[in-house]
């Protein structure tokens, strides 16, 4: 009886522990489950490689994290157009909700990113379109790339498909976005009824792009953007440039490129001024990786930039060293390092769009070009300058210079030359073999002396023909 009523008691206890352990699981995974995790990053700059390298990185630490959704915080006018297709397919692909806040303009490239998040909201007095395609100096290009931009625009409205719409009883299925509104954005030419006229490209203010399906609600910053898409109980985390990023973000800075340029070609000037010594070369080498490294890594660079400035710094050593003066090759390398610099700091070459594409203009490439040129200069400047200073008597660099006047007078001289003068037409012999330099002997003394023609053997009677820069020049007698 004993044993019976343990044996009970044993199977009521075992089964309120496991309902005890369930609940306490179950308690567990509510809590854990009921947290949404957003995950937040910006595009507030204009779109070129360094926006799509945010892209990129964001949506990969999103996954690993297990975001549940995305939300852009975007407030641009545009900018290229290989980069802004990048980054919508990315999100388009993306495996989670995209969510946007368009802070003020989604201009442009903004505008075709913005469709291809699965919801957007607005601030109020915000816009968003224009995408024509435009040149540097902002007229339109021709009419395959608009052609181009339209077929994109309208896919990517298409991506998000239809909706049911319930009518008089009766349920029809429309756009989540009308493509033909998103092709508006780009050709004035494309008329919708009721939306657009012709001849004018169409962008949407908020009211608007709520009326027209184009924006899914009015919002004043992102927390209530997250309030009006039902996202409760959740938690944000956003994207922060790492110490990596944070320098190369620092490193690419116009200013911080300039002071780059100047360290490089003053490190080539003092190299230049005492070769061998080496520092001065190593500290324009590592300019130099400072300078083309982080433009690389954000994509501004291609290869072909780094071998013209490397052919040009090879162009002017061999200038220097190995062809006597200063004529074309020397021009062609200051011009390759110039040509290698400007186009490092410039964005990839490519079409634009927007009202504000910043890049790949005149303007910018006058800007770049007018950095390089200007940095140039005053490092030159500057190195002179430093050169005197450094080494002058009274400083601990000068003190490692000679600073010893040779005075003739004192008898610091390497040669007579108005002796040396007088030797022409002189005869001797070959004080030693001449291959083809060596000594002679003219007059009982000795003598440095070049073989102008073969090699003179020891003994052989020569005729000095000619003296040149301190160097006498025989011949062999016949």
């Amino acid at each position: 009886m004993k044993i019976k009523r343990l044996h009970i008691t044993s199977i009521v206890f075992f089964a309120f522990f496991t309902m005890g352990v369930s609940a306490i699981g179950i308690q567990q995974d509510t809590v854990s489950g009921d947290e949404t995790i957003v995950y937040k990053f910006d595009i507030k700059k204009t779109i070129a490689a360094p926006v799509w390298r945010t892209t990129k990185m964001s949506l990969k630490e999103a996954s690993e994290i297990g975001a549940d959704y995305i939300l852009i915080h975007m407030n641009t006018y545009g900018g290229q157009v290989d980069m802004a297709d990048s980054i919508r397919t990315a999100i388009l692909n993306y495996n989670k909700p995209v969510l946007v806040f368009i802070d003020n303009q989604a201009i442009s490239a903004g505008a075709l990113i913005a469709i291809a998040c699965d919801s957007i909201y607005m601030r109020p007095g915000g816009s968003i379109g224009a995408a024509t395609v435009v040149d540097q100096t902002g007229q339109q290009v021709p009419d395959k790339y608009q052609s181009f931009m339209r077929g994109m625009m309208r896919a990517t409205a298409e991506a998000h498909g239809k909706k049911p719409v319930i009518k008089d009883g009766d349920t029809t299925y429309v756009w989540h976005r009308d493509p033909s509104i998103a092709e508006s954005m780009v050709d004035p030419k494309v008329y919708v009824e009721g939306i657009s006229d012709t001849g004018s490209v169409l962008t949407l203010t908020t009211m608007e792009a709520l009326d027209m399906g184009f924006c899914e609600g009015k919002a004043l910053n992102p927390e209530e953007v997250l309030e009006k898409a039902g996202i409760e109980n959740y938690k944000l985390e956003e994207f922060r440039p790492g110490g990596a990023e944070k320098i190369i973000q620092f490193l690419i800075n116009p200013v911080i490129s300039g002071l780059l340029i100047m360290i490089i070609i003053g490190g080539l000037y003092f190299e230049l001024q005492s070769p061998g010594v080496g520092f001065p070369l190593a500290i324009a080498v590592l300019a130099a990786i400072l300078y083309f490294a982080p433009l690389y890594l954000e994509g501004l660079q291609s290869n072909w930039q780094i071998v013209i400035f490397v052919a040009g710094i090879i162009l002017v050593i061999v200038e220097i060293f190995a062809i006597p003066g200063f004529g074309v090759t020397g021009v062609l390398g200051i011009a390759g390092i110039i040509i290698g610099l400007t186009f490092t700091m410039m964005d990839k070459i490519n079409f634009e769009f927007g009202p504000s594409s910043g890049g790949q203009g005149v303007q910018a490439a006058i800007a770049s070009l007018a950095i390089v040129v200007v940095s140039m200069f005053l490092s030159f400047i500057l190195s002179i300058w430093l050169s005197k200073k450094l080494f002058s008597p009274n400083n601990l660099f000068g003190k490692l210079a000679l600073q010893k006047i040779q005075k003739v007078d004192e008898g610091y001289i390497s040669f007579d030359s108005k002796k040396q003068k007088s030797l022409i037409g002189t005869k001797g012999k070959a004080y030693t073999v001449l291959r083809p330099s060596g000594k002679v002997v003219i007059n009982d003394e000795i003598y440095d002396a070049r073989s102008e023609i073969g090699f003179i053997e020891k003994g052989t009677d020569i005729t000095v023909i000619r003296d040149e820069a301190g160097q006498l020049y025989v011949l062999k007698d016949e």
